[in-house]
């Protein structure tokens, strides 16, 4: 089996619209699905966008009429743009890997990715993605996302870590759905700027590494529970 490929379509200041690399994925998922090409994963930054999955509801949407796009990922709403990078894995499931197993893969390298730039964290029982614990600095606090499609055993969508990303759009919507709980970025948990470009840098041989389907140690849980007690799906679910 061929390692994954990585692509880096637009970083810095060469961000890209997501509704032309919602197309470019959808064309590289026909071709993976064909056996035309290998594993691939596309990093890159985008220009603003509020993006719903397919569980949104209308008060998690923009107050302030925001346009969003609604895509075919499960999940809730989010935002994408510059300052944070984002990666669409296009890859083949091995018989052997279930989705909830691909999830966590990715949310591992997420973790090991955002614990090498020198923040500590975790995941967070019932919660899908990357996470720091309440402390002096503030609440529960999401990092980095996941969501994702699967089709013909053949994934979409990924992953997005906060680098230096504008945190005040999040204020407009209901981050995944989940109003108890914060959204930081390592800029401001580091106190430096984290361009897109370091993150990639560190995230690309752990992604690469955990999509060869190779036995791997997780990384420990967060000791937080929801303060809403509801579980959240994993899979599909981008927040």
């Amino acid at each position: 089996m061929s390692p994954l490929e990585i692509r880096r379509l637009g970083l810095g200041d060469d961000q890209l619209d997501f509704a032309s690399v919602w197309q470019h994925q959808r064309d590289l998922h026909a071709q993976r699905c064909a056996e035309e090409i290998g594993d691939v994963a596309l990093m890159l930054e985008h220009t603003p966008v509020f993006t719903a999955g397919t569980r949104t509801e209308p008060h998690e949407r923009p107050s302030d009429g925001s346009p969003v796009i609604d895509i075919d990922r499960g999940g809730k709403i989010t935002f994408h743009g510059p300052g944070q990078l984002v990666a669409y894995p296009i890859v083949a499931l091995p018989a052997h890997v279930l989705v909830v197993d691909y999830v966590r893969r990715v949310e591992e390298a997420m973790i090991r990715t955002v614990t090498d730039l020198g923040v500590a964290c975790g995941r967070v029982p019932g919660r899908s993605g990357v996470w720091l614990p309440a402390d002096d600095r503030g609440p529960d606090r999401k990092v980095a996302a996941i969501g994702i499609r699967v089709a013909r055993g053949v994934t979409m969508h990924g992953l997005a870590i906060n680098g230096d990303v504008d945190l005040a759009w999040y204020g407009r919507i209901v981050p995944c759905g989940i109003a108890d709980a914060g959204v930081t970025s390592l800029a401001r948990e580091l106190g430096r700027p984290v361009p897109s470009t370091e993150i990639a840098d560190v995230l690309e041989p752990h992604l690469v590494e955990l999509l060869d389907w190779q036995p791997y140690r997780p990384s420990e849980d967060l000791s937080v529970v929801p303060d809403d007690g509801v579980r959240y799906g994993l899979a599909g679910h981008l927040a």
